[in-house]
């Protein structure tokens, strides 16, 4: 017979535990609001973080603070504009950052209804990037913005409100509406990295000069960023770069964004979100989150539920 060597225990009562039932999902009974829903997730891990980021937003609105969303395209893609438009008409939402993608589906939608092409099937074709109505148009706005000194954003809005019948579809347009409210909308454009780029309009002088205009307005918006949010939106490379260089300028200025939140929000965790975003601009000055999830399921669930916690706060 083998003996059983004694082992050493201790209560349950002197054990810290990780996880406890009120901790856990809260479910609320008959109807229940996105509030109601936010609050029944349980306090762990993302249901935690997600209430963060609703809180540091909501709060940010009410306190009139800075809240900026920098986005990659595939978010105007996965039709996530109506809701970003909606925070806009809220008051909640302070400015908008495009990459150039991200500009070149906007003004696509505002003009046809459509966007996205099938890269696979044209581009052996050689016809992948040679749409004309795209290359022109956004071409035409670009040499016009830096005439007058414009930045991308305002370039594109300008020119759609100088051409109305060309865009029977602008309302859902980020650009339009940007503009319309008087909320920047930068483009930040790496060379070479959209397809307008090879139409015989678009210039590298007039691409650099709106685009560089657009990086200077989004500086001055960081310096602001004080107590309020910066929301990285499915970018992975360029907004992420562009955020981090505006950071050091405001904190070479002197505006060392105390009280900033910074969140990302995309389907997997990219380096330089997480480094750029979440994790340098916060260290010491405020805290940085992430979340992962498919932005056309988690974005709704967090618009609608910063939309009932701020309502009534603009009226």
């Amino acid at each position: 017979m083998i003996m059983k060597k004694n082992s050493r225990t201790y209560p349950m009562s002197q054990r810290h535990n990780l996880v406890k039932i009120s901790d856990f999902a809260k479910i609320p009974e008959g109807s229940f609001s996105s509030l109601d829903f936010i609050a029944s997730l349980p306090d762990i891990h993302a249901g935690k973080t997600i209430r963060k980021v609703i809180s540091a937003i909501t709060n940010a609105a009410r306190n009139r603070k800075t809240v900026i969303i920098g986005l990659g395209a595939h978010v105007i893609k996965c039709g996530l504009s109506p809701w970003l438009i909606k925070l806009m008409r809220a008051g909640v939402v302070s400015g908008i950052a495009l990459n150039g993608a991200g500009s070149i589906h906007d003004f696509e939608l505002a003009f046809c209804g459509e966007t996205s092409e099938d890269v696979a099937k044209e581009l052996a074709a050689g016809r992948f990037g040679f749409v004309e109505e795209t290359g022109a148009w956004m071409g035409e706005a670009f040499s016009e913005g830096a005439k007058n000194h414009h930045g991308m954003g305002k370039s594109l809005f300008e020119y759609m409100k100088k051409n109305p019948e060309k865009f029977p579809n602008r309302d859902i347009s980020l650009l339009w509406n940007c503009g319309m409210m008087d909320i920047p909308c930068t483009v930040h454009v790496a060379i070479g990295t959209d397809f307008i780029h090879l139409h015989s309009l678009v210039t590298g002088e007039s691409i650099g000069a709106t685009s560089f205009r657009d990086f200077e307005i989004f500086c001055d918006q960081v310096e602001t960023l004080e107590k309020g949010v910066y929301f990285n939106l499915g970018s992975a490379v360029i907004l992420p770069e562009v955020f981090l260089k505006a950071v050091s300028r405001a904190h070479n200025s002197d505006k060392h964004l105390n009280g900033l939140t910074t969140v990302n929000m995309d389907m997997l965790p990219q380096y330089r979100a997480l480094t750029n975003v979440v994790k340098r601009p916060s260290i010491g000055v405020g805290e940085g989150y992430s979340i992962t999830g498919h932005h056309e399921i988690m974005f709704p669930l967090i618009a609608m539920a910063v939309l009932e916690g701020t309502a009534g706060t603009f009226q």
